[in-house]
């Protein structure tokens, strides 16, 4: 189990802050990384070519060892929407077939295909939550279901947003590929912290960002893409994307053909000197700290979490179906109102969602954390 990383982190010892599920702090080495990118652009004169360039290969490769890819398959992009709004644009979804997604899943894997299904002449399709609180088996018995269009794409997070239920992605990409349909994971709360291997799993898209669990700046994501579907037409059309457009040379657009791999569905402005080393230098940690050790600490305190709620009257997903990161508590009476205004009063930081508590620790946190939440919460619900 890995220690307790708070020296690396700028966080007050009376801070609880159990919130990494919607914002993690930055650790200290990618606020330095920061600092250096701003001063960097102050003087813009020292930025070169090849710093860009080492700075994207840096980049795609750091976010290629977290999820088991190769570094010419990962495309740099600013967001989870904007990487399904590439996959809207190269997967074929037939006319009079489905797309299956999760019920109340974040809007990033969802939204894309209801806006287009009815243009599209396909229906999408939402798997309710199931009482048990088992994605998977849910997944698995819609995937199979009798008499249902063809399936066309399962479009899902691979833990749920809201309530932490975590989802067999082994056992969901057999099924789906057993249906003749593709696979895109959002793996905004699973990559870092939990084991991910593309090659094993092979998605047709994976998707994932670092402002959350992988410690880096808001408006960074990285798209893993199969390399069946790399040969697609990008959202943007950028020079970066073509084999030879360059402003130092002439003929300016040599070669419009585009780019090898996925560096083709790389977003514009992708060579942000300030938020892509910091979102590298997040990557690095995590991938030092290691997914097993992270993942061990993190199930560790939500155990202690889950021990100390016992008694109180809360509902907790059974730990076989939950991430070992994220502890969502239900509240059959419904949740008192002010609650989480008044946590965060006494300086307990989690979050609402969809009527349950959400408690999402990181690597900062430790004992003294769980026993002022639990503390708090006792006083206050």
């Amino acid at each position: 189990m890995l220690a307790c990383q708070r020296d690396e982190f700028d966080i007050p010892r009376d801070v609880a802050y159990l919130n990494a599920a919607s914002w993690s702090p930055l650790p200290r080495a990618v606020q330095e990384a920061g600092r250096a990118g701003i001063a960097r652009k102050a003087q813009p004169w020292s930025i070169t070519g090849a710093h860009i360039a080492g700075q994207c290969s840096r980049a795609r490769n750091a976010a290629a060892r977290l999820i088991g890819a190769a570094a010419e398959d990962i495309a740099l992009i600013p967001s989870i929407s904007y990487g399904v709004a590439v996959a809207g644009r190269i997967l074929p979804i037939p006319a009079g077939s489905r797309v299956m997604v999760l019920g109340d899943d974040h809007s990033s894997p969802v939204l894309e295909w209801l806006q287009h299904a009815p243009r599209g002449g396909y229906v999408v399709e939402s798997v309710a939550r199931p009482a048990n609180g088992d994605w998977t088996a849910a997944l698995l018995e819609a995937i199979a279901r009798p008499g249902a269009a063809p399936l066309a794409l399962v479009s899902i997070s691979s833990v749920h947003w809201a309530d932490g239920g975590l989802i067999d992605l082994a056992a969901v990409a057999q099924a789906q590929r057993a249906a003749g349909a593709m696979l895109l994971v959002d793996a905004t709360h699973h990559a870092g912290v939990l084991p991910l291997d593309v090659v094993a799993l092979d998605p047709d898209i994976l998707i994932f960002p670092t402002y959350k669990w992988v410690l880096g700046p808001y408006g960074r994501a990285f798209l893993y893409i199969a390399r069946r579907w790399q040969d697609g037409v990008p959202l943007e059309q950028t020079g970066s994307s073509r084999r030879r457009v360059s402003s130092e040379t002439t003929p300016y657009m040599a070669d419009l053909g585009f780019t090898d791999g996925a560096q083709r569905f790389d977003m514009g402005e992708r060579d942000h000197v300030i938020s892509l080393e910091m979102a590298s230098v997040g990557m690095e940690l995590m991938a030092e700290w290691g997914t097993a050790a992270i993942s061990a600490r993190l199930n560790w305190l939500n155990g202690l979490l889950a021990e100390g709620l016992a008694g109180s009257g809360v509902e907790l997903p059974p730990p076989a179906t939950r991430a070992p990161h994220v502890l969502s508590l239900g509240f059959p009476g419904g949740m008192r109102p002010g609650l989480i205004e008044a946590l965060a009063e006494r300086q307990i930081h989690v979050a609402p969602r969809l009527g349950r508590l959400r408690i999402s620790p990181h690597v900062y946190n430790d004992e003294v954390d769980v026993a002022a939440f639990l503390a708090a919460f006792r006083a206050l619900a």
